[in-house]
């Protein structure tokens, strides 16, 4: 599959694989049609997709947690039980250590991985990091055919994955409608 062909518009890499079965029109083809694709997929986000012990079948059942998890989040609701063991499942697969950082001058207490995170991992980090961030809240693109999912941490003012796409083509239909 070209590179061209992934949609990389969340905005956190978790969002951007779930992207992969959604898209800019009414019926989109999945993107991680079979095992390569995901290992395209995965070299495009630079991602060791063959560190990961799943099966391709557990990668999209993983993806369809995660899409779960967007659509909850998206619609205000509690995140649905079956996302959160599947991400406990896979953040306890990293090892490593907490360690103080210092960030914008405060300290923090942050995780450092004993060895580089697997593809799925690190999607699994993702996610949980935009769980646990209050400001940043997941949303549906508003274009009309665009199933397309982002993290927006602008205050809720955000309304399109792309504005000079979709955006840019809600304008123009509104002003063609304004007019006709």
């Amino acid at each position: 599959m070209p590179l061209d062909a992934f949609i990389l518009l969340g905005d956190a890499l978790w969002l951007d694989f779930v992207n992969t079965a959604r898209g800019r029109t009414a019926f989109p083809s999945d993107r991680l049609p079979d095992a390569q694709a995901y290992a395209d997929w995965c070299a495009l986000q630079h991602l060791d997709g063959t560190a990961d012990p799943a099966a391709f079948p557990r990668v999209i059942e993983f993806r369809d947690r995660l899409d779960e998890l967007a659509e909850a989040l998206h619609a205000g609701r509690q995140p649905p039980g079956g996302a959160v063991a599947a991400l406990n499942e896979l953040l306890a697969r990293s090892a490593g250590t907490r360690q103080l950082t210092r960030v914008g001058g405060e300290w923090r207490l942050q995780f450092a991985p004993a060895r580089p995170l697997a593809a799925l991992e690190a999607i699994a980090r993702s996610a949980a990091t935009t769980l646990v961030d209050a400001a940043t809240v997941v949303r549906s693109c508003a274009g009309e055919a665009c199933s397309l999912l982002f993290a927006d941490d602008s205050a809720g003012s955000r309304r399109w994955c792309d504005a000079s796409a979709c955006g840019l083509n809600a304008r123009v239909e509104r002003r063609r409608g304004l007019r006709g």
